[in-house]
This record gives C-alpha cells, structure tokens and sequence, in this order.
C-alpha cells in the first residue's frame, strides 16, 4: 500500500521524471496486449479467409469483365493486408 501523504506534500507539484517513469512502468497491462494481439491477428486471419473465398466466388465476373485490375492484383492486395494484420498483432503483442 502506499503511504498517506500530507496536505503540504500534496500541494507541492509532483517531480516530472517520477511521474513519468510511473506511467511508463504501468502503461500497458498484459491481458491488454493479450487482447489486442488477437484482435489484429484474427482480423487478418479473417480477412485472407473472407477475401480469398469471395475473390474465387467472383473469379468468372472478374476474369470477362476486363479490369486491368486482374485476379493477381486483387490476390496480392489481400495478401498484403491480411500480412499486416498479423503483423500488427505480432508487434502488439511484443511491444
């Protein structure tokens, strides 16, 4: 528990660099990095799944309609951003 402090030691300001490193020390709890983790990283297992089974729902639309966004463009841009999902809920979780 911490000490009480008086009403003297209250009214004077608190010294920065205490403070500071207070708040660095109690940023971040682990069940929030816990939770946060498996929020990007479930988003980007689920984005990959739900791109790809619509992408291959759609390959014939695709394929006659004549976009120059083809089905390899449409299949690396969800690549990509499924990778970064994960990726963020890699560093979440480490960092």
């Amino acid at each position: 528990m911490a000490k009480e402090q008086t009403l003297s030691e209250l009214s004077k300001p608190a010294d920065v660099k205490t403070v500071l490193a207070q708040q660095d020390k109690d940023f971040d709890c682990t069940p929030c990095r816990l939770m946060g983790s498996a929020a990007f990283t479930g988003l980007g297992i689920y984005s990959y799944a739900s791109g790809m089974s619509q992408l291959k729902k759609r390959e014939l639309e695709i394929l006659t309609s004549g976009t120059r966004f083809g089905l390899g463009a449409r299949r690396a841009s969800i690549y990509v951003m499924s990778a970064s999902l994960v990726g963020l809920g890699v560093y979440r979780l480490t960092n």
